[in-house]
């Protein structure tokens, strides 16, 4: 068992705090803890956060707390939405911590993942988030910088993103954060916001810079087929970057964000056109409808029968994608896929604010 004395010297390394939120990762969980365990990097705090789970994800994490004292586990009282357990679970880190590193549990990290990643942002004060590459799966992405890009401006990160559909923030396992950042907001997520992660990136370059590690440092798994099949079937990454764009291109793109506002309101509806011949269903529509009326822009059929007929002169395309359309529509049984999206996305965040 490695106690608290066996710890790097005082002053040598900054205190970092690892964070996983748990529910029912059973079958994950002991890895990611492992890659925790195994960081080249020796001063961290690990807090395992349960989310009342049903397997066995808590015993698993209770044994490892009682291997090692940088361990401790957090065992919610009652459960919590997603991301309002995320928010729960950063509230946990130490007063003492200087650097805040999330794995989520069904993630892990490579053994110099927060060690290459404090390292940059040691000797750049000014940055506030670093990232890296990642191993989503099989492929490694958030690599649109070029090499060696270590330190980039926030605002110019961000003005990438939203010129030119740059993405490095990955998610919150991809990322490190120093703790003041983490402990000045009340709610480090926005829980009424699907894809919560990455508007905190944007918020928070707007008074910090971005860090970058050119090396593979974090792996994502994709196994979660009830939310990643939905997220994609539903197209809920498009909706949150034209949210972005609404809410930041002000903040960074000055007198260009008529013009991107007015291209990405245009590719919206040429997306939406062609959910029509890919014969899309009502709680697709509802989703949509829904979500652009909370955000001011209500859909209009006169903008998307205007789409609809332009996507309509590759006749040929059209009557291909129709086709697939009712093959796919054979093969799933839709009204239950519907429903099934309906539950997780009210399990992750909360839809009427």
């Amino acid at each position: 068992m490695i106690s608290k004395m066996e710890r790097s010297k005082p002053g040598s390394e900054p205190l970092v705090s690892v964070v996983t939120p748990v529910y029912n990762a059973e079958p994950y969980l002991a890895e990611c803890i492992e890659s925790v365990l195994a960081q080249t990097y020796r001063n961290w705090e690990y807090i395992i956060v349960n989310n009342r789970s049903t397997d066995r994800s808590l015993e698993i994490a209770e044994h490892y707390a009682r291997q090692d004292a940088r361990i401790r586990v957090h065992n919610n009282r009652e459960f919590l939405k997603q991301f309002q357990n995320w928010n729960h679970a950063m509230r946990q880190i130490s007063p003492a911590s200087k650097y805040c590193k999330v794995v989520h549990a069904d993630d892990w990290l490579f053994p110099e993942c927060i060690a290459r990643m404090v390292e940059v942002a040691e000797a750049h004060p000014s940055v506030g988030i670093v990232g890296a590459y990642r191993l989503d799966e099989n492929r490694v992405d958030l690599d649109g910088l070029p090499y060696p890009s270590t330190v980039v401006p926030g605002w110019k990160i961000c003005r990438l993103s939203l010129l030119e559909d740059l993405w490095v923030f990955g998610s919150p396992t991809s990322l490190l954060i120093r703790s003041d950042i983490v402990r000045s907001r009340e709610a480090f997520y926005d829980e009424s916001i699907l894809h919560a992660d990455t508007v905190a990136c944007f918020d928070i370059l707007q008074d910090w810079d971005f860090g970058f590690v050119h090396q593979v440092l974090t792996f994502t798994r994709r196994h979660n087929e009830s939310l990643t099949s939905f997220t994609n079937s539903f197209h809920t990454r498009r909706l949150a970057n034209f949210m972005i764009l609404l809410k930041y291109g002000p903040v960074y793109l000055g007198s260009e964000y008529e013009k991107r506002l007015k291209q990405a309101e245009e590719n919206y509806y040429r997306f939406l056109a062609r959910s029509v011949f890919d014969l899309k269903g009502k709680e697709f529509w509802n989703f949509h409808g829904n979500e652009l009326k909370k955000l001011g822009r209500p859909l209009k059929a006169i903008r998307l029968i205007r789409a609809l007929f332009f996507e309509l002169w590759d006749f040929r395309e059209v009557t291909r994608q129709v086709r697939q359309a009712i093959r796919l529509k054979r093969e799933q049984k839709t009204p239950e896929r519907a429903s099934k999206f309906n539950a997780v996305l009210s399990s992750i965040y909360d839809r009427e604010s």
